[in-house]
């Protein structure tokens, strides 16, 4: 049985990531500090589900920081692990304008737990998370890997592009598989409470007006997160090897000098902001009242991933529509928070 150490198990992407590697016979150790960023309930309940569901005796939770120093390098020592996924991090764009040292520790800090401990105790691959924010001031769509991103728009973004350099310099001085994913707006059932789908669906359902900003003049890559974590799943066994004369093939991202590669994992289409808000609507069956907004700090007007990469890799196109994907939230929102008929949300948080 190969072995896989998840960060951020409870968190939305970790536990669905958690979920599927064990379905698919994977021991699954994960590692989680269930901070207060949002609702702690909410998180351990995703732990107990995990240990909950068919083969859950092969899932080992751990509580702490990833930051915190000996916690991972005595986890890599115990367990020896065939592969790392790397989720834990302190996320959210706006949030970074106001709280940049929580970025700084647990983004910066934490990946350099992890990569000293691959470089003590080398698992066969190592998968860490990015974002699609690392695209910055980018405005050639759809968003390629081989693109330059040197203009991050957020600390947020700043730290996440960070570990990618960092992670590139451990693959290339100590021959360490790594592969990057940028993530494009994840949502789905289980989603964070600070993410747009959660908030608009809960204020609507309350009867409150939602906020929206630059006016509904967005565009978004939205990824359903069953989808994303599938891709992480395949891509697992597609390592990425140095290339000993230094040539990459054309559209690939691997680097000329180490064996480290960035892929994105996107839906491969840009949806305009007022047709999600729609989908949420016919979802739930109300009108939203709409606060038009000005663009926030550190945001970006689109986005839009170029998938080829992660189909190239795996033979895997996300497909999951905005429709059905919006409907599955909007259902699992309905049972987990049991909105009363009169359409006050009954929260548990």
């Amino acid at each position: 049985m190969q072995s896989v150490l998840v960060t951020g198990s409870a968190g939305f992407i970790g536990f669905h990531l958690s979920k599927l590697l064990l379905q698919h016979g994977y021991r699954v150790v994960g590692l989680d500090a269930l901070n207060d960023y949002y609702d702690v309930t909410l998180k351990e309940t995703r732990h107990d589900m995990l240990a909950g569901q068919p083969n859950g005796e092969n899932f080992t939770p751990v509580i702490g920081k990833v930051e915190a120093p000996d916690l991972v390098m005595n986890l890599f020592r115990e367990h020896e692990f065939d592969f790392v996924v790397h989720l834990a991090a302190q996320a959210g764009v706006r949030y970074s304008i106001d709280n940049p040292r929580s970025y700084l520790e647990s983004n910066l800090n934490g990946t350099f737990e992890i990569l000293e401990a691959a470089r003590a105790y080398p698992p066969k691959h190592m998968l860490l998370a990015s974002t699609s924010s690392a695209f910055g001031a980018n405005t050639e769509m759809p968003y390629k890997e081989t693109q330059r991103a040197d203009h991050q728009l957020s600390f947020y973004a700043a730290t996440k592009k960070a570990t990618e350099n960092m992670a590139h310099s451990y693959a290339h001085l100590f021959d360490l598989p790594v592969t990057m994913f940028r993530f494009f707006t994840v949502y789905g059932p289980w989603g964070r409470p600070d993410m747009a789908l959660f908030k608009f669906t809960k204020a609507i359902l309350e009867g409150n007006p939602i906020d929206v900003y630059n006016h509904g003049d967005m565009k978004r890559d939205f990824t359903y997160v069953e989808d994303l974590v599938e891709a992480i799943r395949l891509l697992m066994d597609a390592i990425p090897v140095r290339p000993m004369d230094g040539q990459v093939p054309e559209g690939d991202s691997l680097s000329p000098v180490a064996p480290h590669r960035v892929v994105n994992i996107g839906n491969n289409d840009s949806v305009h902001l007022t047709a999600f808000i729609e989908a949420i609507e016919r979802a739930t069956g109300i009108k939203a009242e709409k606060n038009m907004m000005p663009m926030q700090a550190g945001d970006v007007p689109a986005t839009w991933a170029d998938a080829s990469l992660l189909n190239d890799l795996t033979g895997y196109q996300p497909k999951t529509s905005v429709e059905d994907g919006v409907a599955e939230f909007v259902k699992w929102y309905r049972g987990f928070y049991r909105p009363n008929a009169a359409g006050v949300d009954a929260s548990k948080n």
